[in-house]
């Protein structure tokens, strides 16, 4: 995804390559940057001003935290220095590593382990992440029996009281599937804290927006793959999220395979699902919950939605065109 900014975003990572529009007031300001092996972009309204280098220094900083909690591509990361950990070691987790595993823990029982923050091993076995190993290459039976038998949320005896986690010996965290969320969030209650009340920020296609746009109307994503076509969601204090099999894939000897494990089986998704999309008021929940529906699938997932009163929309692989279903959760679309 480029720089460029505009008042309209497409879920899932597509950003309308539009400069800002001729009506917009000088208050109504951007920013944007790389992070987390994406980019980040903000646009905001700036009634008093504040200092450009005012407001990003506060979105990195906020983002720079959670790298150095929670990205196990940084060797000196909390989660990597647990992940390195001696076997039967406790360890208490900073704040906001402890929300996120009280957020993953939470969807984790729910869906009976369709999230699972220690999968790492068995990512890492189908070519992800940062311990993988040769690209492309199917994993031995032994390698996943291996994995699988590393991988298990019980294991590691989490305390949601005290954040505290247990090192059972061979875990391997891997946050990717919420952390992103997370930082969003995280980057948004940064800018409140400066003061800001109106701003849409982004990190690789995951969205939040606060407040409003100058004139009052909504912050606004184009959602692709909409029952009633492409169009524009408001997000009034509303985050959104996608998770599918469009940008991490692999293939060997004809097989092709998404980079969405599923944690109960050991093995990547295999169903017809290419997207799903979730609105939540937090980015955190919206991340998990997008990684929660496509291991579940377009059935179980669908219906796992629905009984949680979860806004989603399922977009499945389809001749002559994809298939899509929204729960009812989901926002109607204007006039209806």
């Amino acid at each position: 995804m480029g720089l460029s900014f505009s008042s309209t975003w497409r879920a899932g990572g597509y950003a309308n390559a539009a400069v800002p529009r001729p009506a917009d007031p000088a208050t109504l300001q951007q920013l944007g940057g790389e992070t987390m092996g994406t980019t980040w972009s903000l646009r905001f309204d700036n009634p008093r001003m504040q200092p450009l280098a005012e407001v990003r220094a506060a979105v990195e900083s906020a983002l720079g935290r959670v790298i150095a909690q929670m990205s196990h591509w940084e060797p000196e990361s909390d989660i990597s220095r647990f992940n390195r950990a001696q076997a039967g070691s406790r360890h208490i987790l900073p704040a906001e590593f402890a929300t996120v595993m009280r957020c993953a823990s939470r969807w984790s029982t729910a869906s009976g382990g369709a999230i699972d923050p220690t999968v790492g091993p068995l990512v890492a076995c189908w070519g992800f992440g940062p311990e993988a190993g040769a690209e492309n290459a199917l994993p031995t039976a032994d390698a996943l029996a291996g994995a699988r038998e590393r991988v298990g949320w019980s294991r590691l005896a989490f305390d949601a009281a005290d954040g505290s986690l247990l090192q059972p010996g061979g875990a391997t965290l891997d946050l990717s599937g919420i952390a992103k969320g997370f930082a969003v969030d995280h980057g948004i209650e940064a800018l409140r804290a400066l003061g800001i009340a109106d701003a849409l920020l982004e990190i690789g296609g995951e969205l939040r927006g606060m407040g409003k746009r100058p004139g009052g109307q909504p912050w606004q994503v184009l959602v692709d793959g909409d029952p009633a076509g492409a169009r524009r969601v408001a997000l009034a204090d509303m985050a959104i999220a996608t998770s599918g099999d469009r940008w991490h894939q692999r293939s060997h000897e004809g097989r092709r395979w998404s980079h969405t494990i599923d944690p109960r089986t050991g093995e990547p998704v295999a169903h017809a699902l290419a997207s799903v999309t979730v609105l939540h008021a937090e980015c955190m929940q919206a991340d998990a919950l997008a990684t929660v529906l496509t291991v579940l699938g377009p059935d179980e997932g669908f219906d796992f939605a629905r009984q949680h009163g979860i806004a989603a929309l399922f977009v499945s692989h389809g001749v002559p065109s994809p298939a899509a279903k929204a729960t009812p959760a989901w926002p109607a679309p204007a006039g209806t």
